[in-house]
């Protein structure tokens, strides 16, 4: 609902509503580990250009979770000299990211990090963080506060929300990215950089293991 409110996208329906339209969309679908994707479009205006009358969607789909094995032995990132366009907002602008895909799986990459005049920001649709000498680093701009992230920042002792440059992010003892099909995944390459042992870090398993737990009790 904020990222409506940003863009200028009438939404219809109070955060109740949604609740309610939801829930009757799970009890029609049978789906074992699933979510649903809201889509906010601009309507069709006079000019066909502008926002007018706003059309949600709301879209089941089966959630699809990483391999445990990327848990077990981290991912690579590739970096990206790129900002979303105003990244405090959801949209599904991934046009770049799409395109530079195909040269993540030459490469075998599992995303991006953005990055910006020296500072990193987030990966195409997952937050970015680091660990150095037990603290938990993120970055504070041009990024989009994602739910898991929230989440994750509260489990967290010892915490910084900075700026974060690519040189510290490729010196960091951990990394790791989240998301809310990725949950906390961690990150052991960036480029043709080793981070840390080259091995999931404790800090970044311990978080995990502790969401874990969060998720449980959500649930419950």
């Amino acid at each position: 609902m904020g990222s409506a409110e940003k863009t200028f996208l009438p939404l219809s329906y109070s955060r109740e509503d949604l609740k309610q339209i939801i829930k009757e969309l799970t009890d029609k679908n049978d789906m074992e580990q699933g979510g649903f994707r809201m889509l906010l479009t601009g309507g069709i205006s006079e000019n066909h250009f502008s926002p007018a009358e706003g059309k949600l969607f709301i879209f089941p789909e089966s959630l699809i979770f990483p391999s445990e094995e990327k848990y077990n032995k981290g991912i690579k990132l590739l970096s990206l000299n790129y900002i979303r366009p105003i990244a405090d907002i959801k949209t599904t602008n991934y046009a770049l990211s799409v395109w530079d895909s195909m040269r993540w799986k030459k490469e075998g990459a599992e995303d991006v990090l953005y990055h910006h005049n020296g500072y990193v920001s987030e990966s195409s649709r997952s937050n970015f963080f680091i660990v150095k000498n037990g603290t938990v680093i993120t970055p504070d701009q041009d990024i989009l506060l994602g739910i898991t992230r929230k989440h994750v920042l509260q489990l967290i002792d010892k915490v910084e929300i900075r700026p974060v440059t690519l040189t510290e992010s490729i010196e960091a003892d951990e990394a790791f990215i989240t998301s809310t099909t990725k949950v906390l995944l961690p990150v052991t390459q960036i480029d043709e950089h080793t981070i840390g042992n080259g091995r999931p870090g404790p800090v970044s398993m311990d978080i995990l293991k502790k969401f874990r737990i969060l998720e449980k009790e959500m649930s419950l």
